[in-house]
């Protein structure tokens, strides 16, 4: 019999993080866990050990579910729009940074008005290496690449010790289906982080994963790192994800996560003033950071077996932590599918002591009905549009230093986490 206690969210999207520094790309750990059991992974599922960037590609699943214009996925929901259909001529071209000139993005640019965001200047290319001068400033800066540094407003970690906040980046792509089949089977929900070119390519899977009961959240449109944008380069990746959604589901979402974890006090003040609040995956001074480098197997980098040891790492690492945790996982590779449904999740749902898989939301006590735009009316979330500059961000951070444990506020769902300075170096 299984241990996990699986999620009941009526409703519940997604890529690649931080490289690590260690030499093998493997996530920083405290705690060595060994290989130990492997799970019996289901049918048609590989071993590890083929689970490389050489794998044979499986074809896609094809999209087992329909739902007619009109359905809902929740109590309250706007009902869905009528089926989407693609024309080149009202979207940016897919995978590349949107004209900042549209007509669509000076709009959006109105929604900065009045709030306090940060004049910091873009970072070459979101990386620590290449700009020494913000990395050596990463604290006052609230930079998360280069040591980890968060605020009050972003979601860190599900409050509750042993509960694993599930989600997945960068889709929806040809192998999500097989996922989505799997948590079917499981009674699991999570949430997915997709990107906006992804999502008009591919939105009845999109329909799919909200209709399902998995919640949906913002993932910019060509996935670049956004210290590196201009605020209209932002305002243009956010704007149009969610118009993207919006389009397919009817929805807009009140919460993001920045591409490879890249956010500073400037990409996080106009992320919340276009009413997104951050999410990130765990990271602690002790245990590193929570991510199963999944998206390095895909790219040559490790091999699944190698992901997979570092999954188990990961949950020894929650087992020394007072809150629950978000692990970074992908749905754009068939690598980092067939490691998930054949080997994390089962690993996750055998392990002692149990745990309890919710999506993010779900575990930061935010109702289903305030992740969505159309339907919140929350007056405190999205959460409070406030910097480094603000007094309650600086009372906030001063109790979560670099050597602190993870400082909660559970009232509002939200862990402050400030961590020790690691330079990375991003894929």
């Amino acid at each position: 019999m299984s241990s996990v206690v699986a999620s009941s969210s009526s409703a519940s999207g997604a890529s690649s993080a931080a490289a690590s520094s260690s030499a093998s790309g493997a996530s920083p750990s405290s705690v060595s866990v060994a290989p130990g059991a492997i799970p019996t992974a289901p049918p048609g599922i590989p071993p590890l050990s083929q689970i490389t960037l050489g794998m044979s590609t499986p074809s896609a699943s094809p999209v087992t579910a329909t739902f007619t214009a009109g359905a809902t996925a929740f109590s309250g929901a706007p009902p869905l729009p009528t089926a989407f259909a693609f024309s080149a001529a009202d979207w940016p071209k897919l995978d590349i940074v949107p004209d900042t000139s549209s007509d669509e993005v000076n709009e959006w640019m109105k929604e900065l008005d009045g709030y306090n965001i940060p004049d910091l200047s873009p970072t070459p290319d979101g990386t620590c290496v290449n700009d020494t001068a913000a990395a050596a400033d990463a604290a006052a800066r609230g930079w998360w690449t280069c040591g980890g540094y968060t605020r009050v407003t972003d979601i860190v970690a599900c409050p509750e010790k042993y509960t694993w906040g599930v989600s997945f980046d960068d889709g929806p792509s040809p192998y999500t289906q097989q996922l989505l089949n799997y948590l079917a089977q499981k009674a699991i929900h999570a949430t997915f982080f997709v990107v906006g070119s992804r999502v008009i390519e591919r939105p009845l899977i999109l329909i799919e994963e909200y209709m399902s009961g998995h919640e949906i959240s913002v993932h910019t449109w060509s996935h670049p790192h956004l210290t590196s944008m201009t605020n209209a380069q932002i305002v243009a990746e956010l704007g149009w994800t969610r118009r993207a959604i919006k389009a397919v589901l009817g929805v807009t979402p009140t919460t993001m996560r920045p591409p490879y974890g890249d956010i500073d006090d400037r990409v996080r003040a106009i992320s919340l003033a276009m009413g997104l609040t951050p999410i990130i995956w765990t990271r602690t001074p002790a245990a590193g950071q929570f991510d199963t480098n999944d998206w390095q197997v895909a790219g040559g980098l490790v091999t699944g077996l190698q992901s997979f040891q570092s999954f188990q790492a990961i949950l020894g690492n929650a087992t020394l932590i007072d809150t629950g945790f978000i692990v970074l996982q992908h749905d754009l590779f068939p690598q980092t599918v067939d490691l998930a449904t054949g080997y994390t999740l089962q690993a996750a749902m055998s392990f002692t002591p149990a745990l309890t898989l919710k999506p993010i939301g779900q575990c930061s006590k935010i109702p289903t009905s305030d992740l969505y735009r159309e339907t919140n009316t929350n007056a405190s979330f999205p959460y409070k549009n406030v910097t480094s500059g603000d007094p309650e961000v600086q009372a906030a951070s001063a109790t979560s230093t670099n050597s602190a444990p993870l400082n909660m506020r559970p009232a509002m769902g939200l862990v402050a986490v400030g961590l020790a300075a690691i330079g990375l170096t991003m894929l």
